[in-house]
């Protein structure tokens, strides 16, 4: 593992939040990311669902107080595609070991998404060492969590799909759990309306929530 990889990981680790968005305007991206801040929060993930995800990613990389990554990348091009617009980081929705090797040519972490023991083998083939659990309440929650984490000590995890403000808490709390993805804190509806101090307000709680471990 690179530097810089380590570095993007051991943030994650740190903030244990990590805001899922979708951005259907890439001008909302400016004050998403100063809201974003103001929250609390340094890293962000921009899916690759929108035209518009290639350039909010660019406007978030020219943060210097945010690390951004790529969301949905399900294509060794769309790797190169978001690490030259500044992505630091590639979330994919499952396995692909194309995406995996072309990451790892340019030096940024790649967290596949997993839901299955083989999934997870084939990550781990691939030096894989984080990956992301997809989609975590509709594959069992917790439960599944578990019993998936069980045979594979030291591999970690970050849940995604489904999870909400009232459930973070929990998730966090699983050993296996590195941080947790999720889309209240910058859900579409409060983007499209502009609703940046409820963003920041979101942020900051579930940062506060992910960090009641340590007091």
């Amino acid at each position: 593992m690179s530097a810089a990889e380590a570095t993007v990981l051991d943030t994650l680790a740190r903030e244990r939040v990590l805001p899922v968005v979708v951005l259907d305007d890439a001008h909302a991206a400016l004050p998403l990311g100063a809201a974003l801040a103001a929250g609390g929060l340094t890293t962000a993930e921009v899916t690759l669902r929108t035209p518009a995800a290639l350039d909010a990613i660019r406007t978030l990389a020219d943060r210097t107080d945010l690390l951004v990554g790529a969301g949905t990348v399900t294509s060794a091009e769309q790797v190169d595609r978001v690490v030259d617009a500044g992505a630091r980081f590639v979330v994919s929705p499952g396995f692909s070991a194309a995406v995996v090797d072309r990451c790892r040519r340019h030096g940024v972490p790649a967290i596949p998404g997993v839901a299955t023991p083989t999934e997870i083998q084939m990550a781990l083939d691939a030096g894989v060492s984080v990956v992301k659990f997809f989609p975590a309440e509709q594959l069992g929650g917790l439960p599944m969590l578990t019993a998936l984490a069980a045979p594979f000590p030291g591999l970690r995890f970050v849940p995604t799909g489904g999870i909400g403000a009232g459930t973070l808490r929990g998730w966090l709390d699983h050993p296996a759990v590195l941080a947790v993805g999720g889309t209240w804190m910058v859900a579409a509806g409060l983007l499209r309306a502009g609703r940046w101090d409820d963003v920041t307000t979101l942020t900051a709680a579930a940062v506060a929530a992910g960090r009641e471990e340590d007091r």
